[in-house]
């Protein structure tokens, strides 16, 4: 069974920054593309930041410039940095390991205040 362990959404003001972290097993760490994803109310789930284990990164459009996803080869996390955050980029964010498996962290809620 996949584990992927969540942290770091809350409440912060528009412009503020937010960091989440998805920690995972070694195993699933470094044979999977990790990513975070996100689902606005009413809206269907979205890509927000891919990255390979090799190190590529791919953003949404509407994230490109703001946020920035890493990983963590020592503690086996993947890393969302969140600057300039804007009311429409709140939503439930959500940890995602694919290759072999296609597993989902619980979520964690960010909310971006006017």
């Amino acid at each position: 069974q996949v584990q992927l362990v969540e942290s770091g959404g809350g409440l912060v003001q528009a412009g503020g920054s937010l960091r989440l972290s998805c920690a995972a097993s070694r195993s699933i760490f470094i044979n999977h593309r990790m990513g975070w994803y996100r689902r606005a109310p009413g809206n269907e789930r979205e890509l927000v930041a891919t990255i390979t284990s090799a190190g590529s990164t791919n953003y949404a459009d509407s994230v490109k410039g703001r946020f920035t996803i890493s990983r963590d080869n020592a503690k086996n996390t993947v890393n969302l940095q969140m600057n300039n955050l804007k009311p429409e980029d709140t939503a439930v964010y959500y940890c995602n390991a694919r290759g072999y498996y296609d597993a989902w962290g619980q979520g964690t809620l960010v909310t971006v205040s006017s």
